[in-house]
């Protein structure tokens, strides 16, 4: 089974929890809510630093999901539940008045988005070595671009679905995934085939 594939299916099993949830089964979203956290905790750590914070504009979306649920049509629910969150963070961080300040390239550095997921592959110990330095190349990444990086090959989106997610066009899109794709080559010489690269990213 392809990548492809296997992102179609596990959208699937995910709509069928959502259209439970429609219904009011709350114990079907629980366990959508439970399935998508952990991807939303990680795509939140693009934003900001603070993980109290992030956790709260989870509960909120969640429960603010919940509540509106018949009136949400969804076709792809992780694609929905990211921008839901995004657009949740974005106004967080308005009505904060630079309490929670959104990241800057500067500070992105300091944020691990993956840490949850890396914590879970070292455990089984399937994280190989060029994956490792995979990882800490993409620490160092600009936070526009982590964000593309993230979404094109932890969450397998193409390059249309980043850009309206990340409300810009489909050439915007690939030139950050161009720049990123170059600084980690780069920055994880003599690693210089992209197939290499693109596999390591795979997990």
């Amino acid at each position: 089974m392809n990548k492809k594939q296997r992102i179609a299916e596990e959208n699937e099993i995910l709509l069928n929890l959502w259209h439970q949830s429609q219904g009011g089964d709350s114990l079907a979203f629980c366990q959508l809510a439970d399935k998508q956290y952990r991807t939303l905790f990680n795509y939140a750590c693009n934003f900001t630093a603070d993980r109290e914070f992030i956790k709260d504009a989870i509960q909120d979306l969640m429960i603010h999901i919940w509540e509106r649920r018949q009136n949400i049509q969804i076709q792809f629910v992780t694609i929905y539940f990211l921008r839901a969150l995004r657009n949740q963070l974005m106004q967080e961080f308005r009505r904060s008045n630079g309490s929670h300040p959104f990241l800057d390239i500067d500070e992105a550095h300091q944020v691990s988005d993956y840490q949850t997921v890396e914590t879970e592959i070292e455990r089984k110990e399937l994280l190989s070595e060029n994956q490792v330095k995979v990882r800490c190349a993409i620490e160092e990444l600009p936070r526009r671009q982590k964000e593309a990086v993230f979404l094109k090959y932890f969450e397998g989106m193409d390059n249309e679905q980043i850009a309206d997610l990340m409300q810009v066009n489909r050439q915007s899109v690939a030139n950050l995934l161009f720049k990123a794709i170059t600084a980690l080559k780069q920055h994880i010489h003599p690693i210089s085939n992209l197939l290499l690269l693109c596999f390591a990213l795979q997990f």
